[in-house]
């Protein structure tokens, strides 16, 4: 008899660490978060960039660019050369990004025809890039911690099985009160995200061509429709490639100036 009640306990205390463990196993919003900041993207990377510009119309306006970002740490930095049309060619964009959300990213614009660099201040964050439907913000590597994020649900998107997580701001006074995310379980690439402010839905980014290069997942299509501006934002990437020891001289203000990153 007490070698059958010892078996039932054991039993039960089997069964109730399994469910302990499936409970830890159990994924919440922050951890997909955290999968898809820790995703691999290489150490450096660099790219060209199409951007088409589309106002209510239909009429487009389409940009060349070239795009080199670095790691360094927990840290980051990128930037952006304009290379046409005319008229905002040699256009530079600097961003050093910080781990800490204690300190605020440092943005530099250089604008060849006025031959001067000018400094984003935290105030410009919400300011739309050179006419683009993406503000300073959204180009950023947006830090985890300065958003609490709700698993909502699963759902299929575009063939593919994916999280949906909710991420709202600790700062009331951010530009978005809420975002609502999509991220394929496969990959931990977003593939949709939604920008809601105090009125309703501002604006929606869909993420396609998702394909490896040199074994890293790289979106190669981003669509942003600025739904309360009647525009949107076309990103094409071509010419991927990662891990190339980028020479750190090329993330400086005094790169920018020249036009040229080399």
């Amino acid at each position: 008899m007490k070698h059958q009640l010892f078996i039932v306990a054991i039993t039960l205390l089997l069964g109730t660490l399994s469910l302990l463990q499936a409970e830890e196993l159990q994924l919440t919003g922050y951890a997909i978060m955290t999968l898809v900041d820790e995703r691999d993207d290489g150490d450096d990377r660099q790219s060209e960039l199409e951007m088409t510009l589309i106002n209510h119309r239909g009429a487009t306006r389409v940009r060349e660019m070239r795009s080199y970002s670095k790691e360094y740490g927990d840290d980051s930095k990128q930037v952006i050369i304009f290379l046409s049309p005319a008229d905002v060619a040699g256009t530079g964009y600097l961003s050093w990004e910080y781990e800490d959300e204690q300190r605020d990213d440092d943005r530099w614009l250089y604008l060849p025809a006025l031959r001067m660099v000018r400094r984003i201040s935290g105030a410009s964050n919400d300011d739309y890039f050179m006419g683009s439907d993406f503000t300073y913000d959204d180009m950023g590597d947006r830090n985890i911690d300065e958003d609490t994020h709700t698993l909502l649900r699963e759902e299929t998107l575009e063939g593919q099985t994916c999280w949906v997580v909710e991420s709202v701001p600790l700062d009331p006074d951010e530009q978005y009160k809420n975002r609502l995310i999509w991220v394929r379980q496969d990959s931990y690439m977003v593939i949709r995200s939604e920008y809601y402010d105090s009125i309703g839905l501002m604006k929606v980014l869909s993420i396609s061509d998702i394909r490896q290069v040199d074994g890293i997942w790289t979106a190669h299509s981003m669509f942003m429709d600025n739904l309360r501006e009647e525009h949107q934002t076309r990103l094409l990437l071509s010419n991927v490639s990662y891990n190339q020891n980028l020479n750190d001289n090329m993330f400086t203000v005094s790169a920018i100036e020249r036009g040229r990153v080399q």
